[in-house]
């Protein structure tokens, strides 16, 4: 087997589900073209970003045959073949190799707690059944096996292993298998809770393994990018500290939960989550949103947020303005409101709802407050009057989120 490097961003790929909880592959299609064209180097699939440990064998292979034909040559597609033993995971080497894998990632079987020497031999044994590249991740938070810098470096003279990912919270150990220079891309695990990104790239890693990557590709194709010198590092570092926003944000849930419930919020096509995991809602999702804006990310990606609240809105404002939002309808309003009436003229221009706001005080059990003071004359006739017997509706409750509610 010849042996080649990647280099630069390798993003591990969440698995998008439909509504009745299939695998969504038009959805993969279109997450695989995202990450394509924003310099993404090599997907892995079926990693724990895409739920892999709650897909069944059914599922496992259907989504190696069927993503390994949407292939295009831009990006390295592995799979993550880990099964529960040996044999089992040989097995899924096989298929995957037959089925158009370009590599796999393995871990350490999960949950037996294996010995170093017991993992270093296993890692062997299945190599030495597959002509694939594979990658080893070593993950002891998921798999409780963790591998010293001299069990990796021994697995790593086999020639069919070619990348190496690290999430541990060592930098000595990253430090030690660079300085064993193995035949193999060295990579880390991309959470700043682990620490590693920087001394990796620093010390002459070849790029990240990383899951921020579906939300912030272009970002993450930057911070992958191995130094040749002054100009990497300085991008870098912009980049680096730029993102550190988002970077806590998604490893602020266990992995992939934040991730996925803000990609459903930005309009990329996740789908829900496997239970017992559940999307995020309200205000822990609203922290992820905000973070998207005030990077730009929204803007730089075309990312069309939801309105967070909008189905608790429908219901809590009841006798308010009504929400449309979730209806997508666009009505074509007449000239001005004095035809249908200013409510009826409002609701046929509205395009998301705001916030109503529940109080326990005594000045009112709910508010919703608009915007459309700021601007009545855009409206028509008889907005003015409207606003500002809205305005003077609302209780006073503090402080209160207002968002836009007229399209522009």
């Amino acid at each position: 087997m010849s042996r080649r490097r990647i280099e630069g961003s390798f993003v591990a790929l969440i698995t998008p589900f439909n509504e009745d909880g299939s695998i969504d592959f038009g959805a993969f299609r279109t997450l695989l073209d995202f990450q394509q064209r924003h310099g993404t180097r090599a997907i892995l699939f079926m990693g724990s970003t895409g739920e892999a440990s709650m897909l069944s064998p059914e599922e496992k292979k259907a989504l190696i045959v069927e993503t390994a034909k949407m292939k295009t040559g831009a990006m390295d597609f592995f799979y993550g073949c880990t099964g529960n033993n040996t044999e089992s995971t040989i097995a899924n080497l096989r298929f995957a190799r037959d089925n158009g894998a370009d590599g796999a990632i393995l871990a350490a079987p999960s949950y037996i707690c294996a010995s170093e020497s017991d993992a270093e031999a296993f890692f062997l044994e299945v190599a030495d059944a597959t002509d694939l590249p594979l990658g080893i991740y070593n993950n002891p938070p998921r798999v409780k096996t963790d591998l010293h810098w001299d069990n990796l470096l021994r697995i790593f003279r086999h020639p069919n292993y070619v990348v190496h990912k690290e999430s541990t919270t060592r930098v000595g150990q990253v430090a030690q298998v660079i300085a064993g220079r193995p035949d193999v891309s060295i990579m880390c695990c991309d959470s700043p809770n682990l620490g590693l990104v920087l001394p990796t790239m620093s010390l002459g890693g070849h790029g990240t393994a990383n899951m921020t990557g579906n939300l912030a590709p272009a970002e993450l194709a930057t911070i992958s990018k191995p130094w040749q010198g002054y100009a990497e590092a300085v991008d870098f570092r912009e980049t680096y500290l730029r993102l550190l926003p988002l970077w806590h944000y998604v490893y602020s849930y266990i992995n992939p939960v934040a991730l996925k419930s803000l990609m459903n919020a930005c309009g990329l096509p996740a789908g829900s989550l496997r239970r017992p995991l559940r999307n995020l809602e309200g205000e822990p999702l609203a922290k992820g949103v905000e973070i998207v804006r005030r990077l730009g990310l929204d803007e730089q990606y075309g990312y069309r947020i939801r309105d967070l609240h909008c189905n608790r809105a429908c219901a809590d404002a009841e006798g308010q303005i009504g929400c449309t939002s979730t209806r997508r309808k666009r009505i074509s309003p007449p000239e001005d409101c004095s035809a249908i009436g200013p409510r009826a003229y409002f609701e046929s221009r509205m395009s998301t709802v705001v916030w109503p706001l529940k109080t326990t005080t005594r000045r009112g059990p709910s508010a919703v407050i608009s915007k459309v003071f700021q601007r009545p004359a855009a409206f028509g006739k008889g907005s003015e009057t409207l606003a500002k017997s809205t305005i003077a509706a609302v209780p006073k409750v503090g402080s209160l989120r207002v968002s836009q509610m007229f399209t522009s």
